[in-house]
């Protein structure tokens, strides 16, 4: 599987599909790539285009250690000091569950494999989703 973009193969197929994002990501994205095309014009000398969403301030692959450093920069600014990268994939994840999104689909969004991946690993039981499903009993119990 070549990745067109970036030279970086996918890990299966089916992470090459294409995913639809809410709307408030893709109005972000569109923002992002606005600011992107004016730094790349202050920059035309030495910008290397890798058509790349998120590159280095030269246009190139960012390097894992700079990510960590803008992400850290990101995360004071917003309060979330012991958040890590990885936690904003599980929190996009756990929210569709949480608000009832069918398993199979927060499977297809998460792209896992196997839809016990999601269930094991995102599907919690939180007090308010117990308290309403006890609740539905009280009705036919009643």
């Amino acid at each position: 599987m070549a990745c067109p973009v970036g030279g970086l193969d996918a890990k299966t197929e089916d992470s090459e599909a294409v995913l639809p994002l809410p709307e408030v990501t893709w109005l972000s994205l569109m923002e992002h790539q606005e600011r992107q095309q004016a730094e790349r014009a202050g920059l035309a000398e030495v910008w290397e285009d890798h058509h790349l969403v998120f590159p280095s301030e030269r246009g190139t692959p960012m390097e894992p250690t700079n990510l960590s450093r803008s992400f850290a920069r990101l995360r004071e600014t917003a309060g979330l000091l012991g958040v890590r990268l990885h936690d904003l994939r599980h929190t996009v994840v756990s929210l569709p569950m949480e608000l009832g999104v069918p398993p199979h689909v927060v499977q297809a969004i998460a792209r896992h494999a196997d839809v016990e991946v999601t269930l094991k690993v995102y599907a919690h039981a939180n007090l308010d989703a117990m308290r309403q499903a006890l609740g539905k009993l009280d009705g036919r119990l009643s």
